[in-house]
Formats: structure tokens, sequence, C-alpha cells
């Protein structure tokens, strides 16, 4: 499968980093299935909007939590990741919480949105796609193709 990551760089060697701000399914190299979207995310900011190529060959000795969409079980990985919370997954799939959505786990990990509220406001935002690699061991999974700048 070819999957993308939008950066203002090329990336012919992933790397996991530890940031100050945790991400959706904690820290990791964050890609997509959907062209579209990384190229949203590429365009965002100052600097040349490189969409990065890779190709994803599945590795099934890995500990793999796929999220088919959202649900109580994703907004709950979700709010633990956004809270600092680590896991032992190598690789993480699912929905992302883009800006939108985001605000309203946010309101949701602060008590401001019960479970059923914050359903209610998410109902109908576009679907989103990530996949984030979170060990050695899952970045092996994967192949860098090319990178090349891709204007919105």
């Amino acid at each position: 499968m070819e999957i993308y990551h939008a950066s203002k760089e090329i990336v012919e060697f992933p790397e996991i980093r530890k940031s100050k701000y945790t991400k959706d399914f904690s820290w990791g190299f964050y890609c997509t299935k959907n062209y579209e979207q990384a190229v949203r995310w590429a365009n965002r900011g100052a600097g040349d909007p490189i969409i990065n190529y890779y190709q994803y060959i599945p590795d099934d000795s890995l500990s793999i939590m796929k999220f088919d969409d959202m649900s109580d079980e994703w907004l709950d990985f979700i709010a633990s990741c956004r809270s600092g919370n680590t896991h032992g997954y190598d690789i993480v799939e699912g929905p992302m919480a883009d800006d939108t959505i985001w605000n309203f786990v946010n309101d949701y990990i602060a008590g401001n949105l019960s479970r059923k509220q914050f359903w209610a406001l998410a109902e109908f935002k576009h679907p989103t796609h990530q996949i984030s690699f979170h060990s050695l061991s899952a970045l092996n999974c994967i192949s860098f193709i090319k990178g090349e700048v891709v204007y919105g």
C-alpha cells in the first residue's frame, strides 16, 4: 500500500521524535493513505509543501491497533495519548482527530463535554485517516519512494 507523509522537507529516513506535545496516537511517525489529506496538511504554514511517498508492507508479527472508525474505544485511546500517556503498540491506524475534532476531544478531556455531546458534535465530520509508526520495527515496514513539492 502507498502511504504519504506531509512535511516541509524530504524525509527519506523517517524518525520517531519525542516532542513537547503528544499527538492522537502518542509520539510516532505519522502517515496517511489519503493523498488529498496529505496535500492539505503539507500546505499548512510557511515553506514548501512536500509529500513523501512510502511503500507500506504490514508485518503481522508486530503489535498493531487498528480503529476502523471513530468509536468510544478510539476516543478513549486518543484522550489518553493526548494527555501524555504512551502505549505498547508498534503501529496504530485509524481516524484522525483533526483541528475541529481535537477541540471536541479537548473539551471531553476537560469535562466540558459528555461522551454523548462529543459524538453529537463529531457525527458529521469528514472521514480522515492516519497510520503512525512507534518503533524501529514498525519503521522497517515502510520504504521511501520519493518526495515532491505539491501545492494544494
